[in-house]
């Protein structure tokens, strides 16, 4: 059987997704992702979703919220792209969308056939278990997700990931 995500295909490039957020895990992550982009001569994805504010009273307020929100997350994006760049030479696209987090993963990955594996770093520390994204991800056990998932552990050092890679 032949996943055409996963593979070469003329006309495909094999992209790794990473959800960039404010966890402490994030950067874990985005490390093994750009190693593996790097190492198998793919490039690195970088999404950033907005969670819709449930503001309503001011139409004034909430687009300020809103510019606001997009403007952290494109810092957030930049800080990260700078750091990956210092250290790694691979093709780095970052992307802000807007909704609940796990639609909007799905929704890429649907638009991009180029993305091949989901990159996301288990919480370390949490009594709460990996972390919420990896748990609505894993959850879906009923239901099929269109790619490969990697959880990477939360608490790799830099070498060991890239020894992983």
């Amino acid at each position: 059987m032949i996943i055409k995500r996963t593979i070469h295909d003329e006309g495909h490039f094999r992209k790794f997704l990473v959800v960039v957020d404010d966890t402490e895990e994030c950067d874990r992550a985005i490390t093994y992702a750009a190693h593996r982009a790097s190492a198998t001569g793919g490039g690195l994805t970088m999404m950033v979703s907005i969670e819709p504010t449930h503001f309503q009273h001011w139409l004034g307020v909430k687009e300020i919220m809103h510019a606001e929100a997009h403007d952290a997350a494109q810092d957030r994006l930049e800080r990260f792209k700078e750091r990956v760049e210092k250290t790694i030479s691979v093709p780095i696209e970052c992307v802000i969308r807007e909704g609940k987090v796990a639609e909007q993963i799905v929704q890429l990955i649907d638009e991009d056939k180029d993305i091949g594996i989901l990159v996301l770093a288990s919480a370390v520390g949490s009594s709460e278990g990996p972390g919420p994204l990896v748990a609505s991800i894993s959850s879906q056990s009923g239901n099929s997700f269109p790619i490969p998932v990697t959880i990477v552990p939360g608490n790799l050092g830099d070498e060991d990931i890239k020894a992983l890679c």
